[in-house]
């Protein structure tokens, strides 16, 4: 009886130890993966970079013309007429240029929306900040925040787009230049002040987009 106790204990053992190794074993070779929204946040942003796509961030207050200036560059929008309304969250065109294709990412310039700013540009290959040349008032809050945007990445190219030079009350681009404080960090990165008008559509004038898409495409 004892011995009979004896063998179904060391049995047991055995079986035991056997289930544990086989559990081992299969989760070596298959790893289990619990699904969360942190988990797969991060494995979207660790995705490699897609061959021939440079993505473009456009920012600038609320009002600058950051829309405007989208519809007139990418194709398919170049016909279109009416008054373009400010964006009230995000909004995402592409270009396809011969070298390789351009992702504009636009972030609405509302107070509400300007702290999601400095979280893009870590992926983002070229910024444009827009501002609205005829909007006095707001010219030290649109250097204040282009500033802020400077200091968190010191590499990233710049492209300040001097916006609606055909307002009558529109500070010319040299004095946009000394508002803006570019003079500061010109320098020290690749920083660039371009200037815009609105055409007859409401959009930002062709002739000007064509300057704004070479410098681009050279910068990315």
């Amino acid at each position: 009886m004892v011995l009979f106790r004896q063998i179904s204990i060391a049995l047991t053992a055995a079986v035991a130890a056997f289930g544990s190794a086989l559990f081992i074993a299969f989760n070596y070779f298959y790893r289990r993966r619990v699904w969360s929204p942190e988990g797969e946040y991060r494995m979207i942003k660790e995705e490699p970079e897609e061959r021939g796509k440079r993505q473009v961030l456009v920012l600038g207050l609320d009002g600058a013309g950051k829309s405007s200036m989208l519809q007139g560059l990418t194709a398919g929008h170049a016909g279109k007429r009416g008054h373009c309304h400010p964006t009230r969250g995000f909004n995402f065109m592409s270009l396809n240029a011969p070298a390789c294709q351009l992702d504009f990412l636009e972030i609405g310039g509302g107070e509400d929306l300007r702290t999601y700013w400095t979280e893009y540009l870590r992926k983002t290959h070229v910024l444009v900040y827009v501002v609205d040349s005829s909007d006095r008032k707001r010219l030290p809050q649109a250097k204040d925040e282009l500033h802020r945007l400077l200091r968190l990445d010191t590499q990233l190219p710049v492209v300040v787009l001097g916006n609606k030079q055909d307002k009558p009350n529109a500070v010319s681009v040299s004095e946009l230049h000394k508002a803006l404080s570019l003079g500061a960090v010109a320098d020290k990165r690749r920083l660039f002040l371009l200037a815009a008008q609105l055409g007859s559509d409401g959009l930002v004038n062709a002739r000007n987009l064509q300057a704004f898409q070479d410098l681009l495409l050279q910068l990315v």
